[in-house]
């Protein structure tokens, strides 16, 4: 490291490999695991990370304590309106139908088609992100996003709503990648660090019990489209507030963006997993409105070509590996444990976790007969273990083993759903149900600390767009295919009961059921992972000297 603090000094910095940064993070050596080798990722690709670590010390911004709380808002809450907006729409939904003259096999598309845009662009903002700068990113996200709610509020027809809930989904890959990698920018390791990823994560559930609450409200008064447009203006300021106090873009982030953008970036890596994610997300979409869509012969070309896109990614990347490349993903990554491990985790417990959301809510309403505001008001413990379990966990991760943290959350987590498994819908709701929803959030915030922490150590300074961009695909995906894997559980479970009405509560429970053991039998798989490859990743949220 050379550092000449002399007026307007270069400061070059050469970051620790992939695996060294890990080791760090976990509090080892710098060598870490020794049974765990990373392959280089080549000179040009080293070269180009040195490079972008060169600033110059005029460039380096500090910023005040009200600006770092400022920043911190900002970023939870760009996370936090999309939850919001997710709530909202789950209760809202069979009204929109009815509003909006959406047919029944779309019904659910206003839901999916977001995590459907979201989910396959997440990589490629990501690593745009890297090259523009992540301020540009962010801004330019938390615009777009603002506009689109506006317009989501004023759809007359199932096209519009359909069409705006996609571009909303593309404005969030642009916020989300960039958020984490300005968390790096900002926040050095330690404390603040933490909390900021705390904060991101506890948005999610917060965002969407309040949407549902509010939904709820807006619903059965004034109208659904109060729900976007109360995000909307919340949007409007928190974009305001960015663009006020977030670091200006450094001069290396300035120069030469046309050329670092044809170089620097895996092109072709990204198409391919694009067109992996976009292919299966789609099916998996289709899915969750139709079962029998599966027989399609459309469905079947894509679902096949999906994991033709999938093995030619993984062949591309490890040749850009050897040849010293850009790789968008390096193979070499799998082979580290924690970064394996942590990442199947997440897919797992986002999976369960969304999948609990939405036949809790079915459970509220179809089986015991609540209306929309009750059953809104009954997910109101989950914003508030939620908000408790970031805030514990931001302040905790640096001195407790980031292995136990996920393992005791996920366990907490797993008795959610088993609650819910064994419910009876006569059951009062404080008897069962009320911890089932307090529980519920603990898991996946205390995953989301820990996995983001981790993941971003794993890649160099000048990818942490790249980074956000993996954790959160990988979420999004676990999201849908556990919706669809629980629709899929639920309706055979039901079709297969021994009532004869397959429409009556007493059916409808039998397949809830079945729908919440799977997300049980999720989370213990989770476990099981985490107890044999995480053992070994420390503490993580370190303080670097």
């Amino acid at each position: 490291m050379k550092n000449d603090m002399a007026g307007g000094a270069t400061v070059t910095m050469t970051e620790p490999t992939p695996m060294q940064a890990a080791a760090i993070a976990s509090g080892g050596g710098i060598w870490g695991d020794p049974a765990v080798e990373l392959s280089t990722m080549g000179d040009q690709r080293q070269a180009s990370r040195v490079r972008s670590m060169e600033v110059s010390q005029e460039d380096v911004k500090l910023i005040s304590k009200k600006g770092n709380a400022i920043v911190m808002g900002c970023i939870a809450f760009s996370t936090g309106i999309a939850s919001f907006l997710a709530g909202v729409i789950t209760i809202a939904i069979p009204i929109m139908a009815k509003d909006l003259n959406i047919p029944e096999n779309l019904v659910l598309w206003p839901v999916t088609v977001y995590s459907l845009a979201c989910g396959c662009t997440l990589l490629a903002c990501g690593s745009v992100s890297d090259v523009i700068g992540s301020r540009r990113m962010f801004l330019s996200g938390c615009f777009l996003q603002c506009f689109m709610t506006i317009a989501c509020g004023l759809s007359k027809n199932t096209a519009q709503i359909i069409a705006f809930r996609s571009f909303s989904g593309i404005a969030a890959s642009f916020c989300l990648p960039s958020a984490v990698s300005l968390i790096n920018e900002v926040f050095p390791p330690g404390k603040e660090r933490n909390i900021t990823f705390a904060m991101m994560g506890g948005a999610q559930p917060f965002g969407f019990g309040i949407g549902m609450v509010l939904g709820g409200v807006f619903t059965g008064t004034i109208g659904w489209q109060w729900g976007f447009h109360v995000a909307a203006i919340i949007n409007f300021f928190m974009f305001i507030l960015a663009a006020w106090q977030l670091p200006q873009t450094p001069v290396a982030h300035k120069q030469r963006i046309w050329s670092r953008l044809a170089t620097d970036i895996d092109w072709l890596g990204l198409i391919l997993a694009s067109g992996f994610l976009a292919m299966l997300s789609y099916v998996i979409s289709a899915l969750t409105g139709d079962l029998t869509v599966m027989r399609k012969p459309i469905n079947i070309v894509l679902l096949v070509l999906s994991f033709v896109f999938l093995l030619a990614f993984v062949l591309w990347v490890g040749r850009q590996e050897r040849l010293g490349r850009p790789a968008l993903i390096p193979n070499s990554l799998w082979q580290h444990k924690g970064f394996s491990c942590i990442c199947f985790n997440v897919f797992c417990v986002w999976a369960a976790f969304n999948a609990f959301e939405q036949y809790a809510n079915f459970f509220f309403q179809d089986v015991q007969g609540n209306s929309p505001l009750g059953t809104a008001l009954r997910f109101l413990p989950a914003p508030v273990s939620g908000a408790l379990a970031n805030v514990g966990v931001g302040l905790l991760v640096h001195r407790i083993r980031g292995d136990w943290i996920v393992v005791l959350t996920s366990i907490v987590s797993a008795l959610a759903s088993l609650l819910m498994a064994i419910i009876e819908p006569s059951w009062s709701y404080w008897r069962c149900a009320f911890v089932a929803q307090f529980f519920n959030p603990v898991g996946a915030d205390g995953m989301f600390t820990v996995a983001n922490l981790l993941i971003t150590s794993m890649f160099p300074p000048g990818e942490q767009g790249v980074a956000g961009g993996v954790f959160n695909t990988i979420s999004q995906t676990g999201k849908s295919v556990g919706m669809a894997l629980t629709l899929l559980i639920a309706q055979q479970v039901t079709a297969n009961s021994s009532y004869a009405d397959k429409t009556s509560p007493e059916a409808l429970m039998v397949g809830y059921r079945a729908a919440f053991w799977f997300c049980v039998a999720l989370i213990v798989a989770s476990l099981v992972v985490s107890v044999w490859g995480l053992r070994r990743i420390g503490k993580v949220g370190l303080k670097k000297d």
